[in-house]
């Protein structure tokens, strides 16, 4: 009886640390937000545009620091390269150094297809947050490519910047990596499917190193977004992320 009463109690610790550890949607949101982010990140990059009889590939180089401040250099094709497209908090603009100018983005172009890609405006700045801007609801878990994932369906909150109707996001269970990715339109109908993959060490975590989005209505289109180097946290003065640094860092690589 005395080895039974040992064995319950033991079993009711054993419970009660598996609820402690269960985790909520919002924070699995969150933990994959933060490890995708950091408080800054800088790298380089390649996108592939893939479309029936053609593909091309832009180099990049990106700078990050927290939600408000992002920029993106274009270094190549020769046709692009110099472009730079800049974040502050709200604000968006691109420098286009073949005609000497700055252009405004306004937020209705938001969702509008970036470089031709199958990516938007919005996924290259992140002005919509995964974590603010949606209600997070577990469904459960499912093996996508050989990883364990949490399920997670998001819809936007009545007052939200976001045009997507709802997300549905698959998170490894030990990784907290985005895996997959289902975006929907206000009618519910899938838009596209994103997919990660290529896990490698980058900076001081480990990240999918390839993201491919492919359109649901557009057949043999799809944009595959390859990461070749990225540090995390690193100090950059918020100066860095100025109209007057956008020409300056076009004119380094011209």
């Amino acid at each position: 009886m005395k080895k039974f009463a040992i064995l319950i109690a033991l079993l009711a610790v054993t419970s009660g640390i598996t609820i402690a550890q269960t985790l909520t949607a919002d924070e699995i949101v969150k933990k994959a937000d933060e490890k995708n982010r950091g408080q800054s990140s800088q790298g380089e990059m390649t996108m592939t545009i893939t479309r029936p009889g053609w593909s091309r590939t832009v180099s990049m180089k990106s700078w990050q620091k927290g939600r408000e401040y992002s920029m993106v250099l274009i270094t190549g094709p020769a046709k692009d390269k110099g472009q730079v497209f800049l974040k502050i908090k709200t604000d968006m603009w691109n420098w286009v150094p073949s005609i000497d100018k700055m252009i405004k983005i306004p937020p209705s172009m938001m969702m509008q297809s970036w470089m031709g890609s199958d990516f938007t405006n919005d996924d290259l700045v992140r002005e919509s947050s995964i974590v603010k801007d949606y209600t997070h609801k577990l469904l459960g878990k499912e093996t996508i490519r050989d990883k364990e994932c949490y399920k997670i369906e998001l819809i936007p909150l009545e007052n939200a910047a976001v045009t997507w109707g709802k997300l549905i996001m698959w998170i490894t269970t030990d990784g907290f990596d985005q895996w997959k990715t289902e975006s929907y339109d206000e009618d519910m109908k899938l838009v596209n499917t994103l997919n990660a993959s290529n896990i490698k060490k980058m900076g001081d975590r480990e990240i999918p190193t390839k993201m491919e989005i492919i359109p649901t209505a557009n057949k043999g289109n799809k944009t595959t977004l390859e990461i070749k180097s990225m540090v995390f946290n690193q100090t950059i003065s918020t100066d860095f992320f100025s109209q007057q640094n956008m020409k300056k860092q076009s004119q380094a690589v011209k």
